[in-house]
């Protein structure tokens, strides 16, 4: 393994109650130290990003590969944008910022993130974060919080997906 390999840099804690709390105090308003992308593609990735940082994750500047937010426009794409997100938290080597894998239903916890692809594309387009699930987990008792089509403990169930892909967090490196 390289120096770079995420599996040897020290990981920092998820603090989770945070991101939830942060996903419940903003799932019906916005934060307005950041910019609302619903009209822009959406605002859920956003949502996500914002509540995982406030759950400790540390902002990674590499310009266009990173996963940092300084402005509407001044951010990374993992910011905002669906794919980029779960490329960057799922990368396997090394640099600061959050990081997780991606999992079974089974595994989700309250403070992770589930991403949907609609039956018109099947392209993964929806960020979702988890804010309460059953023991064990299944898609009925599971709910979230999200933005663009603004959601408070909202059923899993509900959605109609065509995809659907389960993210845990795990935590930040420093760098």
């Amino acid at each position: 393994m390289s120096d770079n390999d995420v599996s040897l840099q020290a990981l920092l804690p998820y603090n989770r109650e945070k991101a939830l709390e942060y996903a419940y105090t903003w799932a019906t308003t916005r934060n307005p130290q950041y910019f609302d992308y619903s009209n822009l593609g959406g605002d859920c990735t956003n949502f996500t990003s914002q509540c995982i940082l406030a759950g400790g994750g540390i902002m990674n500047y590499t310009r266009d590969l990173g996963w940092y937010y300084n402005n509407t426009n001044d951010k990374a794409p993992a910011w905002t944008g669906v794919p980029h997100f779960f490329n960057f938290f799922t990368r396997t080597t090394g640099g600061p910022g959050p990081v997780g894998r991606e999992i079974g239903l089974w595994e989700i916890e309250a403070g992770d993130v589930i991403q949907l692809a609609f039956q018109e594309t099947s392209r993964f387009s929806h960020s979702l974060v988890v804010v309460k699930c059953g023991n064990p987990p299944v898609v009925d008792n599971v709910l979230i919080n999200t933005h663009t089509y603004d959601r408070k403990d909202y059923p899993l169930s509900k959605y109609f997906w065509s995809r659907i892909r389960f993210i845990k967090i795990l935590g930040s490196y420093s760098g």
